[in-house]
């Protein structure tokens, strides 16, 4: 007979005893994947990618792993506020990353441990599937089409024929950015690279009326039902994302998007427009996303899962649910992902809709063990143990990335 005492050392017994990146070769940025190891065999991964710093998070991962190996997988509070105190002097950006893909991987080996998802163990699901956007609508076949085999956008009628396909294949809403259909076509990225003279963040009058032409081009393709984002990223200040959303006060957007690190400035373009605004994506954990609650600053707030963790994520999702407010994941990246963020949807009671890249490398599905089920525009709730899916280790490592070959911002461009 097992008495009491065993059970508590049984219970105790799990320890991390490996921790492992994988930095993948996704076509146009790299992937970057955390595995963690245990002593009892069960294994947790979690995604926590950034095209732009994949190294340092991967750096960073290692740097953390003296505060988690030996220590129980299971108590991932605890170890969140190891790898938290680790960092103090500099709990966000690269460093935040790093610890959410540890996060996310602990999460899933307690939720296999106890076989059950991840959903079951955040309290069951809210919803059984989760409404997407199709995102980054054009813009990947504006820069590589090539690469991904799709139609390349040289005329607004291109674009057109893309907001029908959107249509076609069951979606029901999309996100683009600034797109510039041509022979190349472009995308507007200032807020992210260029030479001298690109800093200014404000946009001409004939960008506006390109702007204007663009959305107009989609709603007149999806008709009047099809929801419609667009992303304006932190390629503007305040005075020209005003304009922006003026002139498309006409298209009822689903909301424009914008980035900025100070809530005054996006609760002011809030209040000079009817268009619905969305911002929040680059914020981590509570403390950062309370000064936007407060002042109301936007209608709608992304959370990322890669780059918060789960556990965080879920507190910030909580936390605008007591505000009143809805939330979005920010979800560009691989399908591993894609379970991380439509676990936190059916976990939480005020998501607004999904972000899902449609257009990828044709090796995105061969990454995980399992697909993300998609129906009729719509992500099927995980019920898998953990995520619902693993990283395929053989796939990843066929598909290493090679530092130097691009990044997703500029750079060498593989058309």
């Amino acid at each position: 007979m097992i008495g009491r005492h065993d059970t508590i050392r049984r219970a105790q017994a799990m320890k991390i005893t490996n921790v492992e990146t994988f930095i993948v070769d996704a076509g146009f940025r790299p992937w970057t994947f955390v595995k963690v190891e245990t002593d009892e065999g069960v294994t947790g991964y979690g995604e926590c990618s950034d095209g732009r710093s994949p190294l340092g998070i991967a750096g960073t991962v290692e740097d953390l792993a003296p505060v988690l190996v030996g220590r129980d997988p299971r108590a991932f509070e605890m170890r969140f506020w190891d790898m938290l105190r680790r960092v103090r002097q500099s709990p966000g950006g690269i460093a935040a990353k790093a610890i959410a893909g540890v996060d996310c991987a602990l999460i899933d080996i307690k939720a296999k441990a106890l076989g059950i998802s991840v959903v079951e163990l955040f309290g069951g699901p809210t919803r059984d599937r989760t409404r997407l956007y199709w995102s980054h609508c054009g813009t990947t076949r504006a820069r590589w089409p090539k690469l991904l085999g799709t139609p390349p956008l040289r005329t607004m009628e291109d674009v057109a024929d893309l907001g029908r396909e959107v249509v076609r294949r069951g979606y029901t809403a999309l996100k683009t950015n600034i797109l510039l259909p041509g022979e190349p076509a472009d995308v507007f990225f200032g807020g992210f690279g260029g030479g001298p003279g690109t800093t200014d963040q404000y946009v001409t009058t004939p960008l506006l009326r390109h702007v204007e032409a663009l959305v107009g081009t989609f709603r007149d393709a999806v008709g009047p039902d099809v929801d419609i984002n667009l992303d304006l990223n932190f390629n503007f200040k305040p005075e020209s994302a005003m304009r922006i959303a003026k002139v498309l006060e006409q298209f009822d957007l689903l909301w424009l998007e914008v980035d900025m690190y100070d809530p005054d400035a996006v609760l002011q373009i809030k209040q000079s427009t009817s268009t619905k605004i969305c911002t929040g994506e680059n914020l981590f954990y509570m403390r950062e996303y309370i000064p936007y609650f407060q002042r109301r600053a936007a209608d709608v707030f992304m959370i990322d899962v890669p780059w918060n963790g789960f556990s965080q994520s879920k507190k910030v999702g909580d936390l605008a649910e007591v505000y009143q407010l809805n939330v979005a994941p920010h979800n560009y990246y691989s399908h591993l992902a894609d379970f991380m963020s439509a676990s936190l949807c059916a976990v939480l009671p005020n998501v607004r809709i999904m972000e899902t890249d449609v257009d990828d490398v044709p090796w995105k599905g061969d990454l995980v063990t399992v697909r993300p089920e998609v129906v009729d525009g719509h992500v099927m709730t995980p019920t898998g143990p953990g995520w619902g899916a693993d990283l395929n280790e053989e796939v990843a490592r066929e598909h290493a990335w090679k530092p130097g070959a691009y990044w997703e911002g500029g750079g060498e461009r593989p058309r």
